[in-house]
Parts: structure tokens; C-alpha cells; sequence
């Protein structure tokens, strides 16, 4: 993308025009009839000097008297189509990009998330969009406002006396060179302006997400020293922009001024040109007079539309983006959930070590598989790729015995409820924090008995709205424990066959994790499990246990065949509960 031309850029960007057509006609009549009625305007300046004034045919003013205000209610009203509708295509423009960012994030896939920060992803939907808005919107409007003004100029001026005019046919190029050289440096510090503003909007969305952090380690100092430098930063390349906008605009006003200078001294030779009455004169110097508004405005609005032609850039740079790889076309309703690997290697994007190993492990239906070990040893790598949140490189990954590849991704996702430490809540309501991601509508009965078996009906009791309660955005006014508790409701609910936690109840005081795991114990019932584990005091029960390190199965069996044969899972038990436990 970023060795895309502007043409190439607008081109792609005019397809978003393209449903608009009818609105572009009216908006390109309007902003057309009310440069035209300016023109008209400055035409009656010759006849109104040399007839009435000169000739003393005061008809003429009499006539222009009663017919002023009338032609300024249609200028108005030419205003109005013009511009209201060019921002009303703006704006729809811009809302559909929005949706179709906003669309383009939820099926990319982890991978690209990981590698991105979301305060940059953020500042395209919101920022960058509304450099598009002002492209489709201010920048045509005043490309086709003030062009034509500058053609219908032109013509009353070559009307009148075409032999001033010709000297605008000399300064003509040299705009036109002036303008293309400086349509790249508007391009490129647009570009630079919207990394800044991506920097800047990633480093505000860290400190308000890590704002207990920074109050605890005292980082004041530090992120405002850091903020500092990315705003500064962000004011350079914004004043970069200021400085070749004026240079841009004051060359080309001095190139008009020579050409007006040209004209008045052309004028003063009565010899050179015919018929040169005052009227002419007037008219002629008037109109060029007027041409330095419009060729500045159409100067100024170049940087508007190049920033709006780099935003596009970096919004189709996303949109380009392929999306999660679905290539399964396999009808999958409800598995029993018997889940294979077999000799399965992975390594994560740009990352040349493994993160999993040729790992083959079988748990049947209706089991619990835990996985343990040190962190960063590969074990929620195995539910990601369960999940397909990536894919392996090599091996193969079954439940009941269909590759997952094989599988539509949504299909997939559907046999899975997935409880996690970090626990994922809306700005909604409880109940429909547990209801989410529920296929079709749900009763409030349901909803009710999911949270009575998980013991969120404890904590819902003492809210005075109950159920209706707002969560805040994440949940932040719900405890650890009572977000984990409707992250098992919303599961119970979602009812799927295979079951992953992933260390869902490593970071609960004792209380609530005795109770999670009451409710957890209810959860695993009649389902597939894989258990990642920090405590192993939670995995007791599994039917199998398998110690990951270094991405490799180094040791499986039960707990009991583990802790007899002293091995790493001994080890690992040995310090979480001493000696005295693992020899009894």
C-alpha cells in the first residue's frame, strides 16, 4: 500500500462514491451554480460601469436593484445543495468505512491483534476516517466550488479582453508544477502525522488501562515524560504540514501578483490592447483579484485531500489484511468431544523456537485432561490451537477423529466454552453477560439457573438491581471473584462438549475459589475438559495429567502415578504443598 500513488488511492476510494451519484449530481450542480452566479455577478461589472455610469443609463442599476436580492436566494439555495450534500455523502462515507474497519477487526485473526496496538487500531477508526471525511466532504467541496469559480472567472475575463488574459495561459504550469511537488510532502508528513497520532492515542490508552500500575510504582514522571515526547512529536509533523501549506500558498499568490502587475502595466500602454474601457479594466483587474482567494483555497484544501488520501491508505492497508483462514467445509452440529493430537509442532509468528514440540497426547469424551507446568511451557498454547486462535505447522489436531481444519471456524468455536484468568465482561447487564454468545434468545429462567449453579445468584442478591445491574466497562465494578463466577455462567449456558479452563482460579482468594470450584466441578460434568493449571490442588480429579516444558510432554499419567514416580510433577507439588504431602 504505501507505494500506492495518490491516483491509484482516490481510484479505489471513488468506489465508496460510486452508490452516492444521484447525490454527487445534485451536490456538483449546486457548488457549480453558486460559483457561476459569482461569476455572473462580476460579469455586470463592466456594463454597470461603462453603460450606467459612463453612458448615464441608469436603467441598467435599476434593473440590477430589484433583481440582487432574488439572485442571492438562489446563490443561497445553490449553497445549500452543494454543501450539505457533499457533507451528507461525507459522512456516509465515512460511517461505512468505519463498519467495514470495525468488521475487518473482528475477523483478523490473533495473530495480527498481537502485533498491533489497539490504541493505533483505535485511531484509524476514529481518526484516520475522519481525514477521509474532510477528503469527501470540505476537500471536493472546495475543489469543485472553487474550480469553478476560477473557470467561470477565466471565461468573463478572456470574454472581455482576451489579451490580458493570455498572461494567466504563462503562469498556468508553473502552479500546476508547484502544486505536484507539494502534494508529496503533504502526503508523506499526513502519513507521519497519523503514526503520530496512533503512538499518541496507544500511549493514553496504556496509562488509563494501567492506571492503578503507574499510581503504585510511582510512574507519573515517567509516562508524562513519555506522553510528552509522542505529543511533541505529534505537534512536529502537524507543523511540518502548517509550514509547507504557507510556503505553497504564498509562492503561488506572488506568481498571481506578477501576473496582475503584468496586466496593469499591459494596461497602461493603450496601444497594446483594444477597446480597453473602463469597465473592461475593471472588470479584468477585479477578476484576477478574485482568482487569489480561490487559487489559495484550492492550494490550502491539497493538503486536506493529500491527508485524506494518506488516511485511505492506511485504512485500506487494513482492510487488505486476510482474514482467519476458513477453508472447512465439514457440517458439524454437536461432538461428543474426543480430542487427538498427533505429533503437533507450532512456533508463533516471527518466533523461529517452538512452542510445542511434536506433542501427541488422546483424551477421550466425557474426560478431564489437565496441563501443567512453568510459565511459558506451551500449555495455553494447546487451547489455542484447539480453539484454531492459530494454526499448528505441522501434525494433526482431531475431535472425534475430523481434523479441525476440516471444521467451519464458527462451527468449531461452538463446541467449546472457554473460562479463562482473565475473565472478558461487557457494559451490559449481568444477565446479559451470561447470555452472551448464546445462539437465539434465552429465558430469564435459564439465565437465573446458570447463575444459581455457578453462585452468582449469592452476590446478584445484595445489588439492589439484581440481575439488570451494569457491570462496567470490563467489569470493573464486580470483584475477581464474582467476574470469574459469571464467566462460568455464561459456559453452563452456552452448554458446549468440550470444556477449557485456563487457569480460572489462580488469581482467587481462598473463599471464592472454593465456590468456583464448586461451580467448576458442576461445569465439568458430562463434558471434555482441558484443564490449565497453576494450583494443582484443582486438578486432583483429572483423569489425565500431562507436564508440559519447553513446549514437550515430558511426563503423563494420574495424579497418584505421577506423584509415585517422583518425577517433575513431584517436584512441582513438592513446593506448593512440602514434602510432608507428596510423602504421605
Amino acid at each position: 500500500m504505501q507505494n500506492d500513488s495518490t491516483s491509484s488511492i482516490f481510484r479505489r476510494f471513488s468506489v465508496y462514491l460510486k452508490e452516492f451519484k444521484l447525490a454527487f449530481v445534485v451536490a456538483i450542480l449546486g457548488m457549480i451554480g453558486y460559483s457561476a452566479i459569482d461569476a455572473f455577478v462580476i460579469a455586470q461589472l463592466q456594463p454597470a460601469i461603462d453603460e450606467s455610469l459612463g453612458k448615464g443609463n441608469f436603467e441598467y442599476l435599476r434593473m440590477a436593484a430589484y433583481l440582487v436580492v432574488p439572485i442571492f436566494i438562489v446563490r443561497g439555495l445553490f449553497n445549500f445543495m452543494g454543501t450539505y450534500t457533499l457533507s451528507w455523502i461525507g459522512n456516509m462515507v465515512v460511517m461505512k468505512m468505519r463498519q467495514e474497519l470495525f468488521k475487518k477487526y473482528i475477523h483478523l485473526p490473533v495473530a495480527f491483534h498481537d502485533n498491533h496496538a489497539s490504541g493505533a487500531l483505535i485511531s484509524k477508526v476514529l481518526y484516520d476516517t475522519e481525514q477521509v471525511s474532510n477528503a469527501a466532504g470540505k476537500a471536493l467541496l472546495t475543489l469543485v466550488r472553487e474550480g469553478a469559480l476560477v473557470i467561470g472567472l477565466l471565461i468573463v475575463m478572456f470574454y472581455y479582453s482576451w489579451q490580458l488574459s493570455l498572461v494567466f495561459l504563462f503562469i498556468g504550469p508553473v502552479v500546476a508544477v508547484i502544486v505536484s511537488v507539494v502534494s508529496k510532502r503533504f502526503r508523506q508528513v499526513s502519513k507521519n502525522i497519523q503514526q503520530a497520532m496512533g503512538n499518541l492515542t496507544s500511549s493514553v490508552e496504556q496509562v488509563i488501562k494501567g492506571h492503578k500500575v503507574v499510581l503504585m510504582f510511582g510512574g507519573q514522571d515517567r509516562e508524562q515524560e513519555r506522553f510528552a515526547h509522542k505529543n511533541n512529536d505529534n505537534r512536529q509533523q502537524n507543523m511540518k504540514l502548517v509550514v509547507a501549506r504557507i510556503l505553497s500558498v504564498s509562492t503561488i499568490q506572488v506568481i498571481a501578483s506578477v501576473a496582475l502587475a503584468v496586466v496593469l502595466f499591459i494596461s497602461s500602454m493603450p496601444n497594446w490592447v483594444d477597446q480597453l474601457t473602463p469597465g473592461v479594466f475593471t472588470n479584468v483587474v477585479v477578476c484576477m483579484t478574485m482568482l487569489l482567494k480561490p487559487l489559495k483555497q484550492l492550494t490550502t484544501i491539497n493538503s486536506e485531500f493529500q491527508r485524506g488520501m494518506a488516511a485511505c491508505a492506511s485504512i485500506f492497508e487494513v482492510l487488505d489484511e486476510q482474514n482467519e483462514e476458513d477453508c472447512g467445509e465439514r457440517e458439524v452440529k454437536k461432538v461428543k468431544g474426543e480430542i487427538q493430537f498427533k505429533g503437533v509442532s507450532f512456533s508463533y509468528p516471527n518466533k523461529e523456537q517452538k512452542a510445542l514440540n511434536d506433542v501427541s497426547f488422546h483424551v477421550k469424551s466425557g474426560q478431564s485432561c489437565a496441563l501443567v507446568g512453568r510459565s511459558g511451557s506451551g500449555k495455553s498454547t494447546i487451547s489455542s490451537l484447539l480453539t484454531r486462535f492459530y494454526n499448528h505447522q505441522s501434525g494433526d489436531i482431531l475431535i472425534d477423529g475430523v481434523p479441525i481444519q476440516d471444521m467451519p471456524l464458527t462451527e468449531l468455536r461452538k463446541q467449546f466454552a472457554l473460562v479463562s484468568q482473565q475473565v472478558t465482561l461487557f457494559n451490559d447487564t449481568i444477565a446479559n453477560n451470561i447470555a452472551y454468545g448464546v445462539a437465539g434468545s434465552v429465558s430469564r429462567e435459564e439465565v437465573i439457573n446458570a447463575a444459581r449453579i455457578a453462585h452468582v445468584e449469592e452476590f446478584v442478591a445484595l445489588l439492589p438491581e439484581g440481575y439488570d445491574t451494569m457491570v462496567g466497562e470490563n467489569g470493573f465494578t464486580l470483584s475477581g471473584g464474582q467476574r470469574q463466577r459469571i464467566a462460568i455462567a455464561r459456559a453452563i449456558l452456552l452448554d458446549a462438549p468440550i470444556l477449557i479452563l485456563d487457569e480460572a482460579t489462580s488469581a482467587l482468594d481462598t473463599e471464592s475459589e472454593k465456590l468456583i470450584q464448586d461451580a467448576l466441578e458442576q461445569l465439568q460434568q458430562n463434558r471434555t475438559s482441558i484443564v490449565v493449571a497453576h494450583r494443582l490442588s484443582t486438578i486432583e480429579k483429572a483423569d489425565q495429567i500431562l507436564v508440559v516444558e519447553q513446549g514437550e510432554i515430558m511426563e503423563r499419567g494420574n495424579h497418584a502415578s505421577l506423584l509415585t514416580e517422583n518425577g517433575m510433577y513431584a517436584q512441582l507439588h513438592k513446593m506448593q504443598f512440602g514434602e510432608t504431602k507428596v510423602s504421605s
